[in-house]
């Protein structure tokens, strides 16, 4: 027979398995780059945007130095290299990747989109869920920034 403390913890473990599961979340529809701009960044704070105007969600876009290409490829080799993301879609100048969290799992989404004539590589980072997110994305679009800086790809 067990016991009803067992029984207690087991229900728990279940529980929580099962919300770390759903921590990623569907990837969202409205990503993509439409009309020239990334998706807006919904109004909650666990988002970053360069095309976004208002200063919660707003951050630079990366500022190309040199060819647009070896940027974008600087770029592209950058957000490969990066712990626990992975690129899940490119076309032209534009790459979308998935970034996962290492002690629950979230995913966020990591988009990149290469404005040439503007010389910059316009940058959105998004949390799927949640409300919050600790500062993470914006941290991980300076990070992004400053690696391409250090590579001689962005002012």
């Amino acid at each position: 027979m067990t016991r009803p403390r067992t029984r207690s913890r087991r229900r728990a473990l279940i529980a929580l398995g099962s919300c770390l599961l759903s921590c990623s979340g569907p990837p969202p529809h409205e990503l993509g780059a439409g009309d020239r701009r990334l998706a807006p960044c919904p109004a909650s704070p666990n988002c970053v945007s360069s095309d976004a105007s208002d200063d919660r969600h707003a951050i630079r876009p990366l500022e190309i130095a040199g060819p647009a290409a070896r940027a974008w490829e600087a770029a592209r080799a950058v957000v490969a290299d990066r712990p626990r993301t992975t690129i899940v879609s490119e076309s032209p100048g534009y790459l979308h990747a998935e970034c996962r969290s290492l002690l629950f799992r979230f995913v966020d989404d990591l988009e990149l989109e290469l404005r040439e004539s503007q010389g910059i590589i316009a940058v959105r980072s998004a949390s799927r869920t949640g409300y919050g997110d600790m500062g993470v994305n914006r941290r991980r679009v300076e990070a992004v920034r400053a690696e391409m800086a250090r590579r001689g790809a962005t002012r």
